[in-house]
C-alpha cells in the first residue's frame, strides 16, 4: 500500500554561504532525523559554490557540511561546482512488503523524500541531480548525473561524497589491504582521527558521535557502479572512494547517461543495537522482480569441505545422509567435484570422475535433502553461465555456492547481478560467499540468500582470528548490511591455551554454548552446520541446532556492546529463540524478556557449564518456566548461550 502525502520543505532565509532559496530541508516521519541540503561555499581560497548537505540528530548537529559531486574525465573536470538549484519536489512513501527468507516476514518501507535538480554554470547544461530519503532509523541519498546534451556519457575518476563528522568519537573499522579483497579480515577498534589516510576503509562503518548517536555508513542498491569504501581525509572527515575498473585504475564508472549511483545510507540512532533491527537497505533497492518464490526455501545445510573431508562419491554420501537423519534441509558439496578444466577454471558442466554426480543427485532426491555445488572461481560461471545454470536446473540442483569473487569494480558488480537474474530464470539460489558486501539485492532477488564478506570460521583451520571478541563486533558491523554466511557449528571447542590450527577437523575457539548461539546471532537464510557428522553424534547440544530456523517472522536487538557481547531474539511462528555471546570477558546477564507476549513459556536454555572456561565443550541444558520478566545467564570467557522458549503445554 502507498501513501503519497505532501510533506513540509523549508526555503529558509539562508545563512550568508548559501543562496537565497538554495537551502531544503527534510525530516524523518517521527522528526527526529533532519537532512539539509543546500548551495554552499568552501572554506578554501578562490573555491566556487558547491552542493553540500548536513544531517541533525535529536536536534544536534551530527555531520556538518559535506559536499556532493562527482570528477569527471571532461573538459569543466568537477561536476557539482559553481552550481545553483534549479527544482524540488517533495513526498511521503508509507508500504509494506513480504519476503520470503529474511530476519523479518513483513517489512514496513516509510520514508520522506526530497528530489533536487541543480544546474551547474547556468548556460552549460550540466546538471546534477540529488534523490535524498529520511527514515525514522537513518538517511539514504544518492547522485544521479542525467541524460543532457553535454553529458550523453560519463567517465568518472572519483565520487565527491563527503562525510564530516561534529565529532571526534569510537570507530570500528574494517581496514583492508587494498579493492581486491574478500572482506575477511578483522575489524578495529580506533578512534575516527587516528584511523591513517592511506587506509582502505570497508562498509558498513561504524562509529560513535559522543553526545549525539550512533551512525552506521554503508550503501545500497548497487547496480553499474562500483562499491564505495570510505578515506580519512583530516579530523573528522571522510571522503567516497570507488573501487577502480580493472587496468583503468584513474577511472572508476563508465557509462551512459544516466547514470544513477547507489544510495548513500546512514543509519542513526541512540543504540547501535537497534540498527540490528533495520531494513534501510533492503528498502532502498527496488521491489521483488520475481512472482513465484515458492522455491526459495531457507535451511541448515551439511557442508563437507570445512572439516577437511574430500568430494567423492562416498563422502557426499555420508554427508546426505547426516543431513537427512538431522533433518536439515540442505547438503553442500564443496570444491573438487567438478572436471579439471586443464588451462582453464574448473568445468562446471562436467562431474570430476572422483564424483559419480549422478548417482549423488539421486541418492539426495531419495533422502529429500536438496544440494548446493560449489563453484570455487567465478570465472567458470563467466565463462559457462549460460550452458551451467540450465544443467543445474535439470539436475534439481537448489542453489550455487560461489567463491573467490574477491572484487566490487563495475564490471564485478554487472557479473554479480547477471548471476542473480540469470540463476533466478533456473530457480536457482545463490550464496555469495568469498565476495563483498550485501547491499539488499535480496529484496529484488530473493534467491540471492546469502553473502560472506567475512572472516568466517573457516579461518580457525589456519590461525586464531575468528575468536569470540571478533564475533561480538560482527552483529553491529558486517551484519548491518545484510545476511552473513559465517559458517559456525564448531564442535571441537577450545580455550586460547587449547586451540591449535589445523586444516581437517579444526578446533574453534570459545565454548559450546557460543557456538549455538551464532546460529541466532548471524542472520542467514542459508546456515551451515560445518563439523564433520560425526562431531556431532551422540551431543545433546546439537539438538539445538537441529531445531533452529533459518529464516526469521521478527527480530529484536535484546542487549549488547560493540565488541562486547550482543544478545538478540528472533521469533518464527509463536516460538522465540534468544542468542548470546560474550567476548573473553565472562560476565551475567539480566535479559529483559518484553519480547514476548502475555502467556506461560517453557524456556530450554543452552549455556555454559560452571566449568566452560576450562571445558569449553560443557554445556548445562535446562528446561524450566519462565515466571519472572527477565533470565540472569552466566557466560564463560568466550560464552554464550542458546535459547529456544515456546507456549508452555
Amino acid at each position: 500500500m502507498h501513501r503519497f502525502i505532501p510533506i513540509w520543505l523549508c526555503l529558509a532565509s539562508a545563512p550568508a554561504a548559501f543562496a537565497e532559496g538554495d537551502l531544503l530541508k527534510l525530516a524523518s516521519p517521527n522528526g527526529q532525523i533532519e537532512f539539509r541540503l543546500m548551495v554552499s561555499q568552501p572554506p578554501t581560497e578562490f573555491a566556487l559554490p558547491r552542493v553540500g548537505y548536513q544531517v541533525y540528530f535529536q536536534g544536534k548537529r551530527l555531520i556538518d557540511t559535506s559536499y556532493l559531486g562527482y570528477e569527471i574525465e571532461d573538459p569543466v573536470p568537477l561536476l557539482g561546482e559553481n552550481i545553483g538549484l534549479s527544482s524540488s519536489t517533495t513526498e511521503s512513501v508509507d508500504e509494506t512488503y513480504t519476503v520470503p527468507a529474511g530476519k523479518t516476514k513483513i517489512i514496513r518501507n516509510h520514508y520522506n523524500a526530497l528530489f533536487a535538480e541543480f544546474m551547474q554554470n547556468g548556460s552549460l547544461g550540466r546538471r546534477l541531480h540529488v534523490e535524498a530519503r529520511a527514515y525514522d532509523d537513518g538517511i539514504a541519498f544518492r547522485l544521479t548525473i542525467p541524460v543532457t546534451t553535454p553529458t550523453p556519457e560519463v567517465r568518472v575518476d572519483r565520487e565527491l561524497s563527503e562525510f564530516n563528522f561534529t565529532r571526534d568519537g569510537e570507530a570500528y573499522p574494517l581496514i583492508l589491504r587494498n579493492f581486491q579483497t574478500n572482506y575477511e579480515d578483522e575489524y578495529s577498534r580506533l578512534t575516527l582521527s587516528g584511523i591513517h589516510p592511506e587506509a582502505v576503509i570497508a562498509l558498513p562503518f561504524l562509529l560513535e558521535q559522543p553526545g549525539i548517536g550512533w551512525v552506521a555508513i554503508t550503501e545500497a542498491h548497487l547496480d553499474n557502479y562500483p562499491g564505495m569504501y570510505l578515506t580519512h581525509t583530516r579530523g573528522t572527515g571522510l571522503i567516497a572512494t570507488l573501487a577502480p575498473r580493472p587496468n583503468e585504475s584513474a577511472m572508476s564508472v563508465y557509462s551512459k547517461t544516466p547514470l544513477v549511483s547507489p544510495w548513500r545510507v546512514l543509519m542513526i540512532g541512540t543504540d547501535p543495537g537497534r540498527f540490528i533491527e533495520s531494513n534501510i537497505v533492503m528498502n532502498l533497492n527496488p521491489p521483488r522482480a520475481i512472482t513465484d518464490t515458492s522455491w526459495i526455501k531457507p535451511g541448515k545445510a551439511a557442508w563437507n569441505a570445512w572439516a577437511g573431508a574430500p568430494a567423492n562419491t562416498a563422502t557426499l554420501e555420508r554427508y546426505i545422509d547426516f543431513a537427512a537423519e538431522s533433518k536439515l534441509e540442505y547438503a553442500l558439496i564443496g570444491p573438487g567435484w567438478a572436471a579439471a578444466g586443464g588451462d582453464l577454471p574448473p568445468d562446471i558442466t562436467k562431474p570430476s570422475p572422483a564424483v559419480n554426480l549422478p548417482e549423488v543427485l539421486s541418492h539426495a532426491k531419495a533422502k529429500h535433502v536438496g544440494i548446493w555445488l560449489t563453484v570455487e572461481d567465478w570465472n567458470s560461471l563467466d565463462r559457462q553461465m549460460d550452458q551451467a545454470f540450465p544443467l543445474f536446473e535439470k539436475w534439481g540442483v537448489s542453489g550455487v555456492y560461489i567463491d573467490g569473487i574477491q572484487r566490487d569494480d563495475q564490471r564485478m558488480i554487472g557479473f554479480y547481478n547477471r548471476v542473480v537474474r540469470t540463476a533466478a530464470e533456473h530457480r536457482l539460489m545463490v550464496d555469495f560467499h568469498g565476495s563483498f558486501k550485501p547491499a539488499g539485492v535480496d529484496r529484488t532477488y530473493p534467491n540471492a540468500i546469502t553473502q560472506g564478506a567475512v572472516m568466517g570460521l573457516e579461518y580457525s583451520k589456519s590461525s586464531a582470528r575468528p575468536n569470540p571478541a571478533q564475533d561480538a563486533i560482527l552483529p553491529f558491523t558486517r551484519m548491518l548490511a545484510g545476511p552473513v554466511d559465517y559458517t559456525p557449528g564448531g564442535f571441537d571447542n577450545a580455550t586460547p591455551a587449547q586451540f591449535i590450527p589445523r586444516d581437517v577437523n579444526p578446533m574453534v575457539l570459545g565454548t559450546r554454548a557460543h557456538q549455538l548461539a551464532l546460529y541466532v546471532i548471524f542472520e542467514s537464510p542459508l546456515q551451515m552446520v560445518s563439523d564433520a557428522p560425526e562431531s556431532y553424534k551422540g551431543e545433546n547440544d546439537f539438538e539445538f541446532i537441529k531445531q533452529v530456523p533459518a529464516s526469521w517472522d521478527e527480530t529484536r536487538f535484546v542487549a549488547g556492546r560493540v565488541g562486547e557481547y550482543a544478545v538478540i531474539a528472533r521469533r518464527s511462528g509463536d516460538d522465540w529463540y534468544i542468542g548470546g555471546i560474550t567476548n573473553w570477558t565472562a560476565r551475567e546477564l539480566e535479559l529483559p524478556l518484553t519480547f514476548l507476549s502475555k502467556g506461560d513459556y517453557v524456556a530450554d536454555i543452552y549455556a555454559d557449564a560452571p566449568d566452560s572456561a576450562q571445558n569449553p565443550k560443557h554445556t548445562t541444558i535446562e528446561r524450566k518456566p519462565l515466571t519472572a520478566s527477565t533470565l540472569k545467564l552466566p557466560l564463560a570467557p568466550g560464552g554464550g548461550f542458546a535459547i529456544r522458549v515456546h507456549a508452555a503445554r
